[in-house]
């Protein structure tokens, strides 16, 4: 899987927060590559505000990359299934 979304000198845009909601109804995982912003805590702070503002879950974080995902609304173009969770006694 390769990167859609890319941030870059100009940091968090509009047009990267709309790249992001469109390429997660797309394909609901999504990755993004910090070309700048590469502080840990510069990249924490931005996945916040992506995720806040495309109503999306950070799923994890390696190097420069992070790995975003949000359900697609209509059950039937999901393409990730995620599996029941039982209920806790």
């Amino acid at each position: 899987m390769k990167p859609v979304v890319f941030i870059g000198q100009k940091g968090l845009t509009d047009s990267v927060v709309q790249s992001t909601n469109e390429a997660l109804n797309k394909h609901e995982l999504i990755k993004i590559k910090f070309i700048d912003f590469k502080a840990k805590d510069q990249k924490k702070k931005i996945i916040e505000t992506i995720s806040a503002n495309a109503n999306c879950q950070l799923v994890g974080m390696i190097g420069h990359v992070a790995v975003i995902f949000r359900q697609h609304l209509d059950p039937e173009k999901r393409n990730i299934k995620l599996p029941h969770q039982k209920p806790i006694p």
